[in-house]
């Protein structure tokens, strides 16, 4: 019997701050998803870093990656679905940014669905620290001059930096190509005063993935219980039928939102999960 549709963001939302999963959530997902609960996650994070981080439950329905950019199959290991974001305007955002003295990451999938992060020298503050998080990661791949090869799919060009450099080339960018892509600015959960700044295909956002992810599980997206904490979510928060954040969400979030739990710190999203499981619901 199906317990509900349930789409979870990760860090700051089920994570906890130091990026891990408690004991308890752990249970209560796994737990949930026994029970026939169909749940699952959408994040900023690709297959790789973010299964670093939760394998520990065993995910069986799509996940939402890259901030809406990838719907992934956890069970068979391959994508389902996606948006890229095409070579032209690929190559002329690594053109702005590098005008104004900036190398980005190049998230893309390769012909295989093999996710590939291209960047060249990282000699940056919040570059080195993004990867030094993710350490022997297969997917970096340093080259002598970032562009983006013809057998890649770009899903995220990604600028690590200050808000005050970055604030700039968003400005740029957003005045060359407008709504002919999607741009977010989000602050990072764990690099000390840096953003990140994110440019891709115009519905490579979460509420997109959303409607993709309801697609594929075959749901309504108003049957749709969503938790989030960061202005990333604000997507599923509009799209989605009923809205939880997290007390530590993000004031916007918070006043979206139709319920406000308990902070990631404090498993919020696992007590409500266990909460509605207990009422049958």
């Amino acid at each position: 019997m199906n317990k509900g549709y349930y789409l979870t963001d990760l860090d700051g939302t089920l994570l906890r701050s130091n990026a891990s999963l408690s004991d308890y959530t752990v249970r209560v997902i796994t737990e949930a998803l026994e029970a026939g609960t169909v749940i699952s996650y959408a994040t900023a994070r690709s297959y790789q870093s973010s299964t670093a981080v939760v394998s520990q439950i065993p995910w069986r329905y799509p996940l939402v990656l890259y901030n809406g950019a990838l719907l992934f199959d956890p069970v068979h290991k391959h994508v389902l679905d996606g948006y890229f974001l095409d070579r032209e305007r690929t190559e002329a955002i690594l053109a702005i940014g590098k005008s104004r003295g900036f190398v980005p990451l190049l998230f893309a999938l390769d012909h295989e669905d093999q996710e590939k992060v291209l960047h060249e020298k990282l000699v940056r503050t919040g570059d080195l620290q993004f990867a030094a998080s993710r350490p022997n990661d297969p997917r970096f791949n340093e080259v002598k001059e970032l562009s983006c090869p013809p057998h890649l799919r770009t899903l995220l060009i990604t600028y690590i930096g200050l808000l005050e450099e970055l604030e700039p080339l968003k400005a740029a960018v957003t005045s060359a190509f407008g709504a002919e892509i999607h741009i977010h600015m989000m602050k990072d959960n764990y690099i000390e005063n840096h953003y990140f700044l994110e440019f891709s295909h115009p519905q490579a956002n979460k509420q997109e993935g959303l409607l993709l992810w309801a697609k594929h599980v075959g749901c309504a997206v108003d049957k749709i219980t969503v938790f989030g904490d960061n202005l990333n979510d604000v997507g599923m928060f509009r799209a989605a039928g009923r809205k939880i954040a997290v007390e530590n969400a993000y004031a916007e979030i918070l006043h979206m939102a139709d319920e406000v739990v308990s902070s990631n710190d404090q498993d919020g999203v696992a007590a409500y999960v266990e909460a509605r499981l207990k009422m049958g619901v």
